[in-house]
C-alpha cells in the first residue's frame, strides 16, 4: 500500500499482547478489526458438536486474518487462540472500509490478501488428499527450515497435538509419521527436529505419493 495510506491505517490501530493459551476472539463474536501477527503464533479453530476441535489454520509473523468477516461486520465463523505469547496489530475495519471508498487502489491489496488465503486453503486441501502423512510432516519441516542444503535443526513452533491438527492428522498418526521420517534422516525430540539433509527431506515431500506409499509398506 502507499505509505500515506499505511500511516492513516496505523493511526486508527492498536497493539495487543496475548499470553500463550489466551483467547483472541470466540466464534460468534462480532468482527470489528483486522488482525496482523507481529510476533508469535495464532490458531483458528472450530469446536464440533461432539466437542472435538478442528484446527482451521495457524498464522505466524506477517500473516493477517479476519479481513473478510470484519469488512462485512459479520460474526467470526471460528475462534482464535494464541498458541505462543504473541503480539497482534489490530486495524479498525470501519476505518479500512472508509478508506476503500476514497482510495479504490487499496482494493488491489485486499484482493491480493484474499487470494493468498484462498491459495493457502487450496494448498492445504491438496496436501491432505495428495500426500501421505509422513510427506505432510516433511513438507511442514521443510517450510520451517531456514537452510537450503545440508544438515539443520528446526524448532517446532507449537505442541505436537496442534501440529497434528494443522496437518489434518490425529496425534497417533503424527507419531507414526515422525517414525517413518527416521528413514530420511529426521530425528524428533521434544521441541526440535534434527534433519541430516534438508534437500533429501524436500525431495521426499515432493515425490510421487505412490512411491512414498510403496516405501511405507
Amino acid at each position: 500500500m502507499p505509505e500515506p495510506v499505511v500511516d492513516k491505517l496505523l493511526a486508527d490501530s492498536s497493539l495487543r499482547s496475548f499470553a500463550r493459551g489466551e483467547t483472541v476472539f470466540l466464534q460468534g463474536e462480532a468482527a470489528q478489526v483486522i488482525h496482523v501477527v507481529l510476533e508469535g503464533w495464532v490458531k483458528l479453530y472450530r469446536v464440533a458438536p461432539n466437542g472435538n476441535e478442528a484446527v482451521v489454520n495457524v498464522f505466524a509473523r506477517g500473516h493477517s486474518f479476519g479481513e473478510a468477516v470484519a469488512f462485512r461486520a459479520r460474526p467470526y465463523p471460528v475462534s482464535a487462540e494464541a498458541v505462543t505469547d504473541c503480539i497482534l496489530l489490530q486495524i479498525s475495519a470501519r476505518s479500512f472500509v472508509s478508506m476503500l471508498q476514497h482510495e479504490p487502489e487499496i482494493a488491489i491489496s485486499v484482493i491480493a490478501s484474499t487470494f493468498q488465503h484462498l491459495h493457502d486453503l487450496v494448498a492445504q486441501v491438496e496436501q491432505i488428499k495428495a500426500q501421505t502423512g509422513a510427506q505432510r510432516v516433511a513438507d511442514f519441516l521443510v517450510k520451517l527450515s531456514t537452510c537450503e542444503d545440508g544438515a539443520c535443526v528446526v524448532t517446532l513452533p507449537y505442541d505436537k497435538a496442534l501440529i497434528a491438527g494443522r496437518l489434518g492428522m490425529k496425534p497417533e498418526s503424527l507419531s507414526r509419521a515422525f517414525a517413518k521420517l527416521k528413514t530420511v534422516g529426521v530425528a524428533i525430540t521434544r521441541e526440535h527436529a534434527r534433519i541430516n539433509d534438508i534437500e533429501a527431506l524436500r525431495d521426499y515431500a515432493e515425490q510421487d505419493p505412490a512411491e512414498a506409499w510403496g516405501k511405507a509398506l
